[in-house]
């Protein structure tokens, strides 16, 4: 008699893998499952992990996620993808998720089931992100509105009600700014390289074309262009036949070993499509007599349209490696495991509570009398007493935390120096060791200024005529630690760079805050945690000369507003030497690294119940004894 598999989900993880590799058109290509979010590393795929009982979520979320790797893998060309890509955040971001719809779409159109399974992802995307609690377009991401827009006109299909409510927050504004460049995007979404350059149109139209990079076909077309139209937003015509016979042959170079179907389906180019399109586009514009006005620019603050940021031009986001060689971070480090050395009691003890809290949650929740699973030893008497009752096996409920993320966001200010950034540091150690145990990811970040009292940002100011009101006036500089993938024994010396002379300067703890929320909401875990340590009110000494006294002060209570409005993220604080609870509802108080097991477990801990209930308000505010 032929034995069975030991995992009942192995048959179709195997199914899925070679139809993932017929869909990509690689036979070659490696297919894992993971507890780790879904990604691709060099030729092997990273699937979500699907446990023995196959639930009907973990199936479409594995199909889902295979599907959309699949289409990128066959019909994306990164040479031609990278060419075009704009220089601006926002307009990149844009550009990416058209991309990512374009290639999803393309496998949606020619395979409804396909379709069925990305549907499937984005309403868990939607779930995940809290798209149904926002209410407002600028809570809402303009770039998945953009591609959500554009999915559909690919596609034919609507979007899902549960990512669709962003695209109605946006869908007026999509339909009176870009509705005839999406509809030729769309167009051209069979060439990658003809879709690469309506997407500059569409960037353009929604109000970002200046932060287009320059038009890497040439100066010579964008000149001729500027001849025929008057319309500045119109992206620049072809350089010549010359110029497309070579973007088309480096666009089909990687698909040459791929079947003659495959060819024909990726490769064709569509041009003449688009420039009809663009024809059509232009001969409005010349009805009109002119060009609609462009949209109103971005906020500098998602939490508060009135923050305004005089100029970001000197603002850096940079690891711990890039501010200091290794030699010196070793050296740091060395400090500060010397002054955890009088702790290592307190610290093991905390290590080992808050572990044990945890674990307790993540072991010792069962479903007993079910058919599979796990043989329930204890219920094995009733056998031994009636051999007819059937055995009974007991199965893991799955706890929510297994899938959480939590970031540490450290204030880095002057005001920190001493005492209590060696708290901060010997409290981010202490949490992202334990954390990673429990297997739970961590990412560390800090905030602080380049220069005191202002920098380029206050010269650049100063030139232009110290104007009333100029908002934030100081060059951030925000710091990752240790990002939420990579393991703690290769970041942890990183945190000894808080110890380094020279580092701390000013807090904005508003726009660091609002920084690290949005590094969260790009996760794919399910639940996340934001943990603020900090010494009190922001400060910026250069900002607060030329603004109102409370213009920081207000914009961190709005984007602590935000974040609790959305709840998507949930935020606590850890006050060091001062009372933090004015401006976060959930927070603790503590002068001394020791206080930290009283303190901090319970509050930790108390996130990941299964529930995933929030404590009354009352019982939030307290001060560690």
């Amino acid at each position: 008699m032929a034995k069975g598999p030991d995992n009942p989900a192995e048959p179709f993880k195997k199914a899925l893998a070679e139809a993932t590799r017929a869909m990509a058109g690689d036979a070659e290509m490696g297919v894992t499952y993971s507890a780790d979010p879904p990604g691709q590393s060099n030729d092997t795929l990273r699937l979500p992990q699907i446990s023995r009982r196959m639930t009907r979520g973990e199936v479409m979320q594995a199909r889902g996620a295979a599907d959309a790797a699949a289409l990128r893998r066959r019909y994306h060309s990164d040479a031609a993808h990278d060419r075009y890509a704009p220089s601006g955040e926002m307009a990149r971001a844009i550009y990416d998720a058209c991309e990512t719809a374009r290639c999803e779409a393309l496998g949606a159109r020619a395979m409804p089931g396909v379709g069925d399974n990305i549907d499937a992802r984005l309403c868990e995307e939607a779930r995940r992100r809290g798209y149904a609690q926002m209410r407002e377009a600028a809570d809402a991401p303009l770039a998945e509105a953009a591609a959500l827009a554009l999915r559909a006109r690919i596609s034919g299909r609507d979007a899902p009600p549960e990512a669709g409510h962003v695209l109605d927050l946006w869908k007026n504004f999509l339909d009176d700014k870009a509705n005839a460049s999406l509809d030729a995007l769309a167009a051209a979404a069979d060439d990658q390289v003809a879709f690469t350059k309506a997407a500059r149109q569409v960037i353009t139209d929604l109000g970002y074309g200046d932060q287009l990079a320059d038009d890497p076909d040439g100066d010579d077309a964008e000149g001729e262009d500027d001849e025929e139209s008057d319309a500045p937003e119109t992206p620049p015509e072809d350089g010549g036949e010359d110029d497309q016979q070579q973007s088309d042959q480096e666009d089909s170079a990687p698909e040459e070993q791929q079947s003659r179907e495959q060819r024909q389906a990726t490769a064709d180019v569509s041009m003449e499509d688009l420039d009809d399109a663009d024809e059509d586009a232009e001969s409005a514009e010349d009805e009109d007599g002119e060009t609609p006005p462009p949209p109103p620019p971005a906020p500098d603050s998602l939490a508060s349209r009135d923050y305004r940021i005089f100029s970001k031009a000197a603002d850096e986001i940079v690891t711990a490696e890039e501010l200091c060689d290794e030699a010196e971070l070793d050296r740091l480090r060395g400090y500060l495991d010397r002054q955890l050395e009088p702790l290592k009691g307190a610290v093991s003890r905390l290590a080992n509570r808050l572990q044990r809290r945890l674990q307790a949650q993540q072991n010792r929740a069962w479903e007993f009398d079910r058919e599979e699973g796990i043989l329930d030893a204890g219920r094995l008497a009733r056998v031994v007493a009636n051999p007819t009752t059937p055995l009974s096996f007991k199965v893991e409920k799955d706890t929510e935390f297994r899938d959480t993320v939590v970031t540490l966001l450290i204030d880095n200010s002057g005001s920190m120096r001493g005492r209590p950034i060696s708290i901060a540091a010997i409290s981010a150690d202490i949490l992202a060791r334990t954390l990673e145990r429990c297997q739970v990811k961590v990412e560390i970040l800090g905030f602080t200024t380049r220069q005191w009292k202002g920098g380029q940002a206050r010269e650049a100011w100063l030139k232009a005529g110290r104007p009333q009101n100029p908002g934030r006036l100081n060059d951030l500089r925000h710091i990752i630690y240790k990002s939420a993938d990579a393991p703690w024994r290769r970041a942890r010396r990183n945190l000894g760079l808080m110890m380094r002379e020279g580092l701390l300067k000013e807090n904005i703890d508003g726009e660091a805050l609002e920084w690290a929320h949005r590094r969260l909401m790009a996760r794919p875990e399910h639940r996340k945690t934001l943990v603020v340590i900090s010494d009190g009110a922001p400060v910026d000494d250069s900002t607060l000369s030329v603004n109102p006294s409370n213009y920081l002060e207000r914009h961190l209570r709005d984007v602590i507003a935000m974040i609790e409005r959305r709840r998507a993220v949930e935020l606590i604080a850890i006050g060091i030497g001062h009372d933090v609870t004015r401006y976060y509802d959930r927070a603790v108080t503590i002068t001394d690294a020791e206080q930290l097991a009283g303190a901090i477990t319970d509050q930790l801990a108390g996130l990941f119940e299964v529930n995933g209930r929030t404590p009354q308000r009352g019982g939030r505010r307290r001060r560690a004894a």
